[in-house]
């Protein structure tokens, strides 16, 4: 019932965005160490719901993954600890923002069900 609603579906979608980030930020730094291994990224939220059409739009965006590129080190890989630290913070905030989008809409269903 609740998934039919734009904002839980978009909140929902976020949420999946996040994790989807967290676990390319997990892989590039389980492989920081690994000759030739190329850091990837997953591409924009805003941009992925731009590149929607309006039926693959929440839940179903294409979380599709990029380069994140940097320079590379003398083995040939790409992994910046660094830059991972900073994209899992970016990561853990857009998942905050999609909870905190979800519980004010279950706050303001909640007000006028008069709960």
């Amino acid at each position: 019932m609740f998934d039919t609603l734009d904002v839980f579906g978009l909140a929902q979608a976020r949420a999946r965005h996040a994790a989807a980030r967290q676990e390319e930020v997990a892989r590039n730094v389980a492989n920081a160490d690994t000759p030739g291994y190329r850091a990837r990224d997953i591409i924009g939220f805003e941009e992925a719901f731009r590149a929607a059409g309006p039926r693959d739009r929440p839940p179903h965006l294409s979380l599709s993954t990029i380069d994140a590129g940097g320079p590379e080190s003398p083995n040939g890989n790409t992994v910046s600890l660094e830059a991972e630290m900073v994209r899992a913070v970016d990561a853990q905030r857009d998942h905050n923002r999609a909870l905190n989008v979800y519980r004010s809409a279950m706050n303001v269903l909640r007000t006028s069900l008069g709960r």
